[in-house]
C-alpha cells in the first residue's frame, strides 16, 4: 500500500487522505490492518464511543483486520499508580464486546502480555531524538494536565510506545482524532527510518496511515470536555435512572428557544446533536422540534434518545457480565493472537538488525 511523505502528514493532506482511504477499504477491505484501543482508566463513555468505539466496530464489520489493544501499561503515562487495574480492564473488555466488537473478527489483547511487543521500544527509542520528543504537542499537553508532579520517561517516551503498539502488528491505518497527529507522524518516523537504516532495500514496516473520522465532539454534563475522571459523562454501562439524573443536571443557557449552534450556544448544542446521534437525524432538526420547549424538554427528548439507543449495548453487557470468565478467556485468546505476531515481527527486526544469534 503506498503512503504520502511523512513531511506532507498535515491535517488537511491526512483529511484528503482520509477520503481516499475510506474509498480503497470499501473496494477492498483486507489490503488494511487497524490498531486502535484504550486505557483502562474506567468505563467507556457516551464520548468514547460515538467518537471512537462505533467507527471501530464499522471497520471491523468491513472485513478490516482489526487489533484492540488494552493499554494497561499506559496506565502509567500519567499517574503514579494504575489503581484498579484488573477491574477497569475486565470492565473495558465488557465495554467492547457489549458495543459489539466480535473477538472472533478482532483480537482483543492487553499490552502487559505481549513482551516482543515491548521489546520494540528500545530499538525504536534510538530512532528519535530527544529534541523531536519535545517538539510533539500533544506530549505538550498531556504534561501539562498530568497528575504526577514530575514528567516521568514513560510520560516523555510517550509516542514511541505508541509506535510499538502500531507496528509490532505492522498495522498500515490507525482511526485517529486530529490531535493524535503528531503521534502518528512519530510512528511514520520510525518506520520510515528503522526501513532506511536496517530494511537494506525492503520495508520491514508500513509507515501507517491515520484514517480522521468526522467524529462529532460530545461536551460533558458541566459543559466540559466529557471525561471519566471529572464525573461529566454518561457511561455505557450506567442505568437508564442514573442517565436521566445526570442529564437532568446537564448545562445549558438562559435562552427558552432551542437552536442548534454549535459555536454561539456550544453546552445546548452538544445536548441537541447527542439526541440527533441516538435518533439518526440531524440536529437542527432536532432543535426545530423542540423549539420553545426550553432546556426542559431539550433533557427529556436526550434522555429518552439515550436510553432507547443504549438499552441493547446495557442488554449485552448485562448478560456478558454474568460470566467474568468470559473475558479472561477473550483476553487469553487475543493475548495469544497477538504474541504469534509480535514475535513475528520482533524476528524481523532482529533479523534485519543482524541480531540473530
Amino acid at each position: 500500500m503506498s503512503s504520502t511523505p511523512a513531511d506532507t502528514l498535515g491535517t488537511s493532506a491526512a483529511q484528503a487522505r482520509s477520503a481516499e482511504l475510506e474509498k480503497q477499504i470499501a473496494e477492498d477491505p483486507g489490503r488494511f490492518r487497524v490498531l486502535t484501543g484504550d486505557r483502562p482508566t474506567g468505563r467507556l463513555h457516551l464520548g468514547h464511543y460515538f467518537g471512537t468505539l462505533h467507527n471501530r466496530v464499522r471497520l471491523q464489520d468491513l472485513g478490516v483486520e482489526t487489533f484492540v489493544l488494552v493499554a494497561d501499561y499506559q496506565v502509567l503515562t500519567d499517574r503514579d499508580v494504575a489503581e484498579n487495574l484488573t477491574e477497569y480492564v475486565e470492565e473495558l473488555v465488557l465495554d467492547y464486546l457489549a458495543i459489539g466488537i466480535d473477538p472472533e473478527r478482532s483480537t482483543i489483547f492487553a499490552h502487559s502480555a505481549v513482551p516482543a511487543l515491548n521489546q520494540l521500544l528500545l530499538p525504536f527509542l534510538s530512532l528519535v531524538s530527544v529534541a523531536e520528543l519535545n517538539r510533539n504537542p500533544t506530549v505538550k499537553d498531556e504534561i501539562a494536565h498530568s497528575r504526577q508532579s514530575a514528567v516521568s520517561g514513560l510520560m516523555f517516551t510517550y509516542p514511541v510506545h505508541q509506535a510499538a503498539d502500531i507496528l509490532f502488528c505492522k498495522a498500515n491505518l490507525v482511526p485517529v482524532g486530529q490531535d493524535q497527529l503528531p503521534h502518528l507522524e512519530i510512528t511514520r518516523t520510525v518506520a520510515r527510518r528503522f526501513n532506511d537504516r536496517y530494511g537494506n532495500g525492503t520495508s520491514v514496516f508500513p509507515q501507517p496511515d491515520a484514517l480522521l473520522s468526522d467524529a462529532p465532539l460530545l461536551l460533558g454534563t458541566d459543559g466540559g470536555k466529557m471525561s471519566k475522571s471529572r464525573g461529566n459523562a454518561i457511561s455505557l454501562s450506567a442505568t437508564a435512572d442514573e442517565t436521566a439524573r445526570l442529564l437532568r443536571g446537564a448545562k445549558t443557557d438562559a435562552h427558552r428557544h432551542i437552536t442548534y449552534d454549535p459555536t454561539g450556544r456550544p453546552e445546548v448544542s452538544s445536548l441537541v446533536l447527542l439526541a440527533a446521534l441516538c435518533e439518526g437525524t440531524d440536529p437542527a432538526r432536532v432543535a426545530e422540534e423542540i423549539g420553545d420547549g426550553g432546556g426542559a424538554a431539550l433533557k427529556r427528548r436526550v434522555t429518552e434518545a439515550v436510553n432507547e439507543y443504549l438499552a441493547p449495548i446495557r442488554a449485552r453487557r448485562a448478560a456478558y457480565a454474568e460470566d467474568r470468565r468470559l473475558v479472561r478467556d477473550v483476553l487469553r485468546v487475543g493475548n495469544e493472537r497477538a504474541n504469534a505476531v509480535a514475535d513475528a515481527t520482533l524476528k524481523d527486526v532482529r533479523a534485519a538488525m543482524h541480531a540473530t544469534y
